[in-house]
């Protein structure tokens, strides 16, 4: 059966080109509210993160993703991660700059994270606390499991040597996406995206990840925004009681948990469709009865400070590989299911 997806699919280079971004908007009404992604650790958006866009576009919402420095189509050295706030602050510069249009400013604002990218919802969320109405949470790194924390020691020599060979890729790790993914068609459809880092983890990427996820474990109870987490009760990368400590120490007086028995990781594109079907469903429901009543959805205006100054250098039509047709061209690509399969991966 034939099915016209009734969104518009963009992309576009900001920052004088060394940040990559994409949109997927509904085409044939308003969006119900905005939707920024943050992907996970060596993940991107316009293909890893491409049903979610899809879904999310065809339930009403108007969903926005970038590619962090070094990840995916954007420039930097393949996922080195300087500082962790660069990645924060790259995220709400562009975000903000997106909610500030005219056409969007009255329109409720959430976050989607999904591991890695949970920490990054969640310290958006911490540095402007009103800007946002809510987040999805999704297998979030916000907690470091006590099995698996380093020895205070490990830490204290890795810290000595950082500076010195911060990009070196020393850290021994075991393979994520057999670990991550449970139908093997998926995971190897994930093993093949190029744009996805799949080698170990350099050494200051490593000890920012692991700072990040223990400062935040120790300010859970500053989270106030409404949330939604999800997690599979049998994923080994990030522990579902990461998600459960969340959701007991976090002030928000609106926060679901939803865990699911015998699922992995990668919960929006590892799993059996079935199961990716019902995550999905579980995360519009919770989206729809927060949008349903736009009067109960307060919007803080965007201050003029925090505006960025985000130069729109590349905008491109897509072409069958996602990349952009040509450069300075400022198309839209609608794209027509024809009878294809959704295709998605999620974050890591």
């Amino acid at each position: 059966m034939t099915m016209k997806l009734k969104f518009d699919y963009h992309e576009e280079y900001i920052r004088n080109f060394e940040l990559f971004a994409c949109r997927w908007v509904p085409s044939s009404s308003p969006p119900k509210a905005l939707i920024f992604l943050c992907h996970g650790y060596g993940m991107e958006c316009s293909v890893f993160m491409r049903e979610c866009g899809i879904r999310l576009a065809l339930a009403g919402y108007a969903v926005f993703g970038m590619d962090y420095e070094g990840h995916g189509r954007s420039k930097g050295a393949r996922c080195y991660i300087k500082k962790f706030s660069n990645i924060v602050n790259d995220c709400y510069d562009y975000y903000t700059s997106i909610s500030a249009r005219e056409e969007y400013k009255e329109k409720g604002r959430f976050l989607y994270g999904e591991s890695m990218g949970g920490a990054v919802a969640l310290l958006l969320h911490k540095r402007d606390p009103s800007f946002w109405n809510a987040a999805l949470l999704v297998a979030p790194m916000c907690k470091i499991s006590e099995k698996a924390k380093p020895h205070p020691v490990v830490i204290n020599l890795l810290t000595r040597v950082e500076e010195i060979i911060p990009k070196w890729k020393i850290v021994p790790t075991k393979d994520v996406i057999d670990a991550a993914f449970k139908d093997p068609v998926k995971r190897e459809e994930i093993r093949n995206n190029k744009l996805i880092y799949q080698d170990k983890p350099r050494l200051k990427t490593a000890l920012e990840m692991l700072r990040t996820s223990m400062n935040l474990e120790d300010s859970l109870h500053e989270i106030t925004l409404p949330f939604l987490v999800l997690h599979g009760e049998a994923d080994i990368l990030t522990d579902p009681e990461i998600s459960k400590a969340l959701f007991e120490k976090a002030s928000s007086r609106d926060k679901t948990i939803k865990l699911y028995p015998g699922m992995w990781h990668g919960l929006t594109s590892g799993e059996p469709d079935a199961n990716v079907d019902l995550v999905f469903a579980d995360i519009i429901t919770w989206l729809d009865d927060r949008t349903g009543d736009s009067a109960s959805l307060t919007v803080t205006p965007v201050r003029r400070d925090v505006i960025s100054n985000v130069q729109k250098v590349v905008e491109g039509a897509c072409n069958d590989r996602g990349k952009p047709k040509r450069q300075y061209a400022s198309l839209l690509c609608g794209l027509n299911g024809g009878g294809r399969r959704l295709v998605h991966r999620s974050s890591m």
